[in-house]
């Protein structure tokens, strides 16, 4: 499973310096493919870190990479980034359910309005449009595990929110110019290179640091944690749909409770940690789980890393960057 053409014309991946489109650049450039990367550095976190994963697909893919430095918002900077590209996968946003809630309109300035002007620059009726969608969409939905036909229609956070208008502005697109889309829907991904913020690496810092970790609720809140290798698998397959216009879930197809997920961290790391217990948060939705079955039927789509695996190489992977002083 997986993108194999060689051709010349290059993949664009927005947001390509970030966790998950440095991974599927990475996957692309090592099966031969062309890639070009629009990113606008944003600094949400150390823009150090977008740098070297930057330099590791330099390195990688030679003269098949190309990375330009521009904001979804500039319509000049989008025309450059898809001239001439096969298939576009956008991943760049505003990541994070509860910073949105602090930042509202800056979230949909760039989710929504940075993607229908990333569209308007796509002349090519070709052109294969990728969405990287969020679980988030399903907002409270106590139906699981959660399917590409149930209701979106009521977000929990703007984050959410933008999301899901993300997928009706490309839906809208593609009923007007017939270019093929898929919207993919990613369940809490994780792995090496993960965001600081997010709540594994937060947790791997904290614990090897002996400082507490945040721990909202009771601990029987569950999510669908995806590794990062099985997301791209997935992302890659999508690039040529089996349909014009599809969405699917992206997940692990099984779920995490916060407690399990603190011991499996526990147990990698080899040491406990201290909790510090905390309210709900605003926004946070009580589970998330991924019914696969149609990215199954249609991309092939196969979740292959379980938490605990996922858990331990996310873990020797922070701790050989945290000795060598490349994260903190």
């Amino acid at each position: 499973m997986g993108y194999q053409d060689t051709a010349v014309s290059p993949v664009l991946i927005t947001g390509g310096a970030g966790f998950i489109g440095s991974h599927l650049a990475e996957r692309l450039l090592a099966a031969g493919a062309s890639v070009r990367v629009l990113d606008s550095l944003d600094p949400y976190y150390d823009v150090r870190l977008k740098q070297a994963n930057l330099a590791r697909l330099a390195t990688v893919g030679g003269g098949r990479f190309e990375f330009q430095q521009g904001d979804l918002r500039d319509a000049a900077a989008c025309g450059r980034a898809v001239a001439g590209v096969r298939a576009v996968v956008h991943l760049a946003a505003l990541a994070g359910v509860r910073p949105s809630i602090a930042d509202p309109v800056r979230y949909m300035d760039v989710n929504v309005t940075g993607t229908q002007t990333l569209l308007s620059q796509i002349a090519d009726p070709a052109v294969v449009f990728v969405f990287g969608s969020s679980s988030s969409v399903y907002g409270g939905n106590t139906k699981v595990p959660f399917a590409e036909a149930d209701n979106v229609d009521r977000p929990i956070s703007p984050y959410a929110a933008s999301k899901k208008a993300g997928e009706l502005i490309v839906h809208a697109w593609h009923h007007l110019r017939g270019n093929p889309v898929a919207s993919l829907r990613f369940f809490t991904v994780y792995g090496p290179r993960q965001r600081p913020e997010m709540a594994i690496h937060q947790f791997a810092r904290l614990i090897t640091d002996g400082k507490p970790i945040p721990f909202f609720g009771d601990g029987s809140s569950r999510r669908d944690y995806t590794y990062v290798d099985d997301i791209v698998a997935g992302v890659a397959a999508a690039i040529t749909p089996p349909r014009p216009f599809a969405v699917y879930n992206l997940g692990g197809s099984a779920t995490t409770s916060l407690a399990e997920l603190v011991a499996h961290l526990e147990r990698a790391l080899g040491r406990k940690a201290e909790l510090q217990r905390l309210p709900d948060q605003p926004g946070d939705v009580p589970i998330t789980f991924a019914d696969v079955a149609l990215a199954e039927r249609e991309l092939g789509y196969q979740p292959r890393v379980g938490v605990a695996e996922g858990v331990e190489r996310f873990c020797r992977w922070y701790l050989a960057e945290k000795q060598a002083g490349r994260i903190a």
